[in-house]
């Protein structure tokens, strides 16, 4: 067995003294590659050459190689190094301790058999050990209440790992190096036991171990490639970063990139030599985004010369520039071959808010009027009420400069503004006090915060209107001493109110939030949806999408059938003759309907949405009906049905799908008793009818059962007849409503008395309607049959208006049949 160990490490000491060689020819490549060129190559060698996926007994030494030929190309100055001297960097023993390779070996399990050393030569797994993961190691509350907040300003990587994890093991260099090289630039590092917080490795969807994610935003991505390595890792955390974090600049945009401060955020430009950005300045641009926008100049671009030439930016070392509302010259700069992120950071803090910010949310309130309260240290907010509009332009730009010319420090005295008509409720409250202007507009109020809801403030009795003002020395003088007064420990202001949160004018609207959430979506099923689960979450899809549309082709079929049904019943009325009308002079009869006796041979359609009113179905139509549900009944004898139960199903037929309403039809040859009993109820003191039935057709009840009362329409009815009757309408109405509840059935003729005046006479005359009396020469108009309820759609609009005459009895007469 002693023989098998020795051979073995002679083997790995000659793989390691055959030196890595040519990495061009190792990937496939031309020495002009691109990033991207050298990328592609590197991820389909090590594709082939994987030694799980390859029995080739050289796979392995082959992938070690690919591995280390990819790191040399993706380093810029080991590259650079190779490409001019022809030799790699980690050969010499110095350097080749810099970096260990030995990551991209599998677990190698003699190491257990023959212990760590053999004939002094070291092997791979002998340095590696679990005790920088213990040592980083969060728990589930940690990770929930610090890094999820936290991870709104500073990104983290997370490790997920356990105790007898040998891939675990395997990547602890890498790790170990991944700490050491985004730790100082900025990010968060952290690692979970998988085993002791399972429902967090659950949640986020871990599948094996090791697992990395980047926790960013509250929202935790996945690393999904095989290979672990820091250039890997890096382009991952990249690719992260929220889209147009950092703008690209030239000379094109730089103007327009500057004078973009209307967002109340300052502008910073960085200067590098590189194409792409440093991961450092994401960090800051992540960091600051709310308060500081960022863009990208490439110095060695031609469409940046002229940049570089006005604000004398120097080519050969990085440069930072921050700008507030003067984009001639920036307020700080910054030069340094590499910038140290203490240094950037102290110099943003110190310049993040604009000369006269903007109090757009309450998270720049609280930032720049902070609630103190300690009355000698009073910190002042001067804020002026503006609108969104270039007119006031010139009264913030004299702020500007009165703010910029004032002695005062940020610390006790910062000048802002506001725009009135998106802080309403904040300026409402402000404008109720004791001493404030009529119309705030364009007045400037001073306030201080003695804690979140509670504010002293004090107005200005002049407006602020700019330098062009004829009064403005004078409101310029006064705003002085008014500040120096109020600083003083016994200065105090006059007003307090309370005021709620203001409201956020940077916030998504619905639509980017919809946009946001689709493209969160997608990222989510990017990242955890592997190309075995896509099948079954398509087929759901294409289920779902079957369900739906299948639904839609059946209730089209629907509503296509009940249109047609539509059509054959208005055909079908349309067939019957038109002779047949309504007169108040007859041979036949002493009302006001004319027949020709011609019976129509084509039979009734059947009319589901219709219901037939008579003994069996009265309880349920209208005595056992529930409070707020009403029955519509038409009233048609055998000769008219044909023609009117048609049309009236016509005209109901939109209300269809209102479950208070039901709808039926009664023959008067069934009838006509109830209907004469209910009549008598309506009536003030009873009395002996004489009704003719053919005066009856077309008349349409609405019967609400609950409360024992009905309307009713027909077309010779007083409250339906067109034209110089809405006078009488009107005045019949009033006459109605101002009337006692016994004397509602006067409209049918019941009321003899002859005190009225000729108006109500005529009135009553023409009411008279289903007595055999004779009918005055006023009303004697034709009404053809077909006509009967056309005037039915509008007393349907009044009836659900609640504008007709109600008709109230004490109980519903019995319906007994014949």
């Amino acid at each position: 067995m002693r023989w098998h160990k020795h051979i073995f490490c002679l083997l790995l000491v000659y793989i390691g003294a055959q030196g890595l060689g040519d990495p061009y020819k190792l990937l496939g490549i031309q020495k002009t590659a691109t990033q991207q060129q050298i990328r592609k190559a590197y991820k389909q060698l090590a594709k082939e050459w994987h030694p799980d996926k390859n029995n080739d007994p050289a796979a392995e030494n082959r992938f070690v190689e690919i591995n280390q030929a990819y790191e040399l190309l993706t380093d810029p100055e080991r590259k650079k190094h190779f490409d001019t001297f022809g030799i790699v960097v980690e050969e010499s023993p110095q350097l080749r301790k810099k970096r260990d390779y030995n990551q991209y070996q599998r677990f190698d399990p003699l190491e257990e058999l023959f212990g760590t050393q053999t004939g002094g030569y070291k092997f791979r797994f002998q340095d590696r050990d679990i005790t920088l993961f213990h040592k980083l190691r969060v728990t589930t509350r940690a990770y929930e209440h610090k890094l999820v907040p936290k991870s709104y300003e500073v990104p983290y990587l997370i490790m997920f790992y356990s105790d007898w994890c040998f891939p675990c093991l395997q990547i602890e260099p890498i790790w170990r190096r991944v700490t050491e090289e985004l730790e100082p630039v900025g990010f968060g590092i952290a690692t979970v036991h998988a085993e002791n917080e399972p429902l967090l490795a659950r949640k986020i969807g871990i599948h094996s171990l090791p697992c990395l994610i980047l926790l960013m935003d509250g929202k935790a991505s996945v690393y999904k490639e095989t290979l672990y390595s820091v250039q890997k890792v890096v382009d991952f955390v990249r690719n992260r970063f929220p889209y147009k974090l950092v703008q690209p600049i030239t000379d094109d945009n730089v103007n327009a990139f500057l004078n973009g401060w209307i967002d109340n955020r300052v502008r910073a430009l960085i200067f590098e030599r590189q194409e792409s950005i440093r991961l450092r300045y994401l960090l800051m641009a992540f960091y600051y985004r709310e308060r500081v926008a960022f863009g990208f100049v490439h110095l060695n671009s031609p469409n940046s010369e002229n940049i570089q030439r006005k604000f004398k930016v120097p080519r050969d070392i990085e440069t930072l520039l921050l700008f507030n509302e003067n984009i001639s010259r920036s307020v700080a700069s910054l030069s340094m071959a590499d910038i140290p992120v203490k240094t950037m950071q102290d110099v943003i803090d110190n310049n993040k808010y604009l000369m006269l910010p903007r109090l757009s949310s309450q998270g720049m309130f609280d930032a720049l009027c902070p609630p103190e309260r300690a009355p000698p240290r009073k910190r002042l907010c001067v804020v002026l009420v503006s609108e969104n509009t270039p007119y006031h332009d010139e009264p913030r730009q004299a702020l500007r400069e009165f703010a910029q010319e004032a002695p005062y420090s940020a610390d006790r005295v910062r000048f802002t503004y506001i725009f009135q008509e998106r802080q309403t409720e904040f300026v409402s409250a402000l404008a109720n006090g004791e001493g404030s202007p009529v119309e705030p507009l364009l007045h400037i109020v001073i306030i201080w915060r003695r804690d979140n809801n509670h504010i002293k403030y004090e107005w200005l009795p002049h407006t602020w209107n700019g330098a062009k003002s004829h009064e403005w020395n004078e409101t310029r003088d006064h705003l002085e001493l008014t500040i120096q007064r109020l600083l003083h420990a016994s200065g105090a202001l006059s007003c307090e109110a309370v005021i709620k949160e203001l409201i956020d004018e940077h916030a998504q609207g619905m639509m980017s939030r919809i946009v946001m959430k689709l493209l969160q979506t997608a990222d989510f099923f990017k990242d955890n949806i592997t190309k075995d689960q896509l099948l079954p979450l398509l087929s759901i899809l294409a289920t779902i999408l079957f369900i739906v549309a299948g639904g839609y082709v059946l209730s089209y079929i629907v509503r296509m059938e009940e249109e047609s049904i539509k059509k054959q019943q208005y055909a079908h009325g349309q067939n019957i003759t038109d002779e047949e009308l309504i007169s108040n002079d007859t041979g036949q009869s002493d009302g006001f309907t004319c027949n020709n006796n011609r019976t129509p041979k084509a039979a009734v359609p059947q009319l589901r949405l219709l219901h037939e009113l008579r003994a069996e179905t009265y309880n349920g139509m209208v005595r056992m009906l529930k409070p707020g549900c009403r029955t519509i009944v038409v009233l048609v004898d055998a000769q008219s049905k044909n023609k009117l139960l048609p049309e009236f199903h016509r005209i109901v037929w939109p209300y269809r799908k209102n479950k208070t309403l039901m709808f039926g039809h009664m023959t008067l040859e069934r009838g006509l008793d109830w209907y004469k009993c209910l009549l008598t109820l309506s009536l003030p003191e009873p009395r002996d009818l004489n009704i003719n039935p053919r005066n009856c057709i077309g008349t349409v009840l609405s019967l609400n059962g609950h409360r024992r009362y009905f309307c009713m329409y027909h077309a010779k009815h007083p409250e339906c007849i067109k034209g110089k009757a809405s006078k009488r309408m009107l005045k019949m109405t009033k006459r109605f409503s101002n009337a006692a509840v016994g004397t509602n059935g006067a409209f049918m003729g019941f009321d003899t008395s002859e005190s009225d005046d000729t108006e109500t006479s005529d009135l009553e005359q023409g009411s008279r309607l289903l007595d055999d009396a004779t009918v005055s020469d006023k009303y004697s108009n034709v009404v053809f049959q077909g006509n009967l309820l056309d005037g039915l759609p509008n007393w349907l609009d009044r009836l659900f208006e609640g504008t007709t005459h109600r008709y109230y009895i004490n109980y519903w007469p019995d319906f007994v049949p014949k």
